[in-house]
C-alpha cells in the first residue's frame, strides 16, 4: 500500500472510494492545484492556472455522472501578485464556471509564498455513475488518447514549449457521453493517475482482475493527468456505446475485461 492509500485508510466513512462523495443526489469532490507540485508558474500563465484548476475539478463531478452547480475557492497567492495578475486568474475560473453553468460562492484566500489553489465543486446526480457495481466478465475501456499528458510534461521538464490547446494545458472533459451513456455504464472514473493506476483501484475494490486483449505501453498506461474515463460495461452493450461514443465524438478504445485473476498495477504512484 503506497501512503496516499494508506492515508486514505486511516478515515472510515463510507463515503470515500468514489471520485467525489454521494449524499443523497449531491456529489462533493475536491482537488489541489499546487505551484511547484502540479504545474510550475513558466508553463501556464494565471488564466491558464486558474482554467485548468477548475477543470481538474469539475472531472470529478463528471466522471460520476453529476452535473456541477456550485464551486468554493481557496486560493493561497504570493503578495508579489498584481492586481492585473489577479483579475487575469479571477477570468480563469469565472469564464470555466460560466462554460459548465457553475456558480462561484465563496472560498477562501490567504498570502503565500505560492500559488496554490484548492477547489470543492458541489454537483447534483440523478443516476450517479460510482467505481463499484464491476462484475467478472465486463468489458474495459477507456476514452480520448492516452499518453499525451506525460509526453508534454516531460518537453516542458525540458525546458520546451507545449501549445496553449495541447492537453496538459486546455483539458477536454467527456460529459457528454457520459450522459448519453449512463444507461449502459456499470462503473467508471476519470483517469488523474494514469489508466494502470486506476485501473488497480477498480479491481481491487470489485475485487477483479484483468484479461488485456491488447497490448498498452507503459508511456501510455502510466500517463497521469489525463483526464479520460476509465468505464466498465456488459459485453452485451459493446455496439451500444460505440454509437454513443460516434454521437459524441469520443474515441473508444475497449482494451480488456475483467475475470476471476489478481491485477497488478506496474505503474509507479505519481502522489508519493
Amino acid at each position: 500500500m503506497n501512503l496516499e492509500n494508506y492515508f486514505i485508510s486511516q478515515f472510515s466513512s463510507r463515503h470515500i472510494g468514489d471520485d467525489g462523495a454521494l449524499i443523497g443526489s449531491y456529489v462533493y469532490s475536491k482537488d489541489a492545484f499546487f505551484e511547484n507540485v502540479h504545474y510550475k508558474k513558466r508553463w501556464l500563465n494565471f488564466e491558464q492556472i486558474a482554467s485548468k484548476a477548475m477543470l481538474v475539478n469539475i472531472s470529478d463531478a463528471i466522471a460520476m455522472n453529476a452535473k456541477p452547480k456550485y464551486a468554493l475557492l481557496s486560493v493561497a497567492m504570493p503578495k508579489c501578485m498584481s492586481k492585473l495578475d489577479m483579475q487575469a486568474l479571477a477570468n480563469g475560473f469565472k469564464s470555466v464556471a460560466e462554460q459548465y453553468g457553475i456558480d462561484i460562492i465563496g472560498g477562501d484566500t490567504i498570502s503565500n509564498t505560492k500559488l496554490d489553489i484548492t477547489i470543492t465543486i458541489i454537483s447534483k446526480t440523478d443516476k450517479p455513475l460510482l467505481r463499484s457495481g464491476v462484475r467478472k466478465g465486463y468489458v474495459l475501456a477507456y476514452t480520448g488518447e492516452l499518453g499525451k499528458s506525460a509526453k508534454e510534461l516531460k518537453k516542458l521538464f525540458s525546458l520546451g514549449k507545449i501549445h496553449k490547446k495541447s492537453k496538459f494545458i486546455d483539458i477536454k472533459l467527456r460529459q457528454d457521453f457520459v450522459r448519453k451513456s449512463q444507461r449502459i455504464l456499470k462503473a467508471g472514473m476519470d483517469i488523474s493517475d494514469g489508466l494502470f493506476s486506476d485501473l488497480d483501484k477498480i479491481t481491487s475494490l470489485n475485487n477483479v482482475g484483468v484479461k488485456f486483449n491488447k497490448k498498452i505501453p507503459k508511456r501510455v498506461a502510466c500517463s497521469g493527468e489525463e483526464y479520460e474515463m476509465l468505464v466498465a460495461f456488459d459485453k452485451r452493450d459493446i455496439k451500444a456505446l460505440k454509437r454513443r461514443a460516434e454521437q459524441t465524438r469520443t474515441p473508444l478504445t475497449l482494451f480488456a475485461y475483467t475475470n476471476r485473476s489478481k491485477y497488478t498495477n506496474r505503474c509507479k504512484a505519481h502522489h508519493f
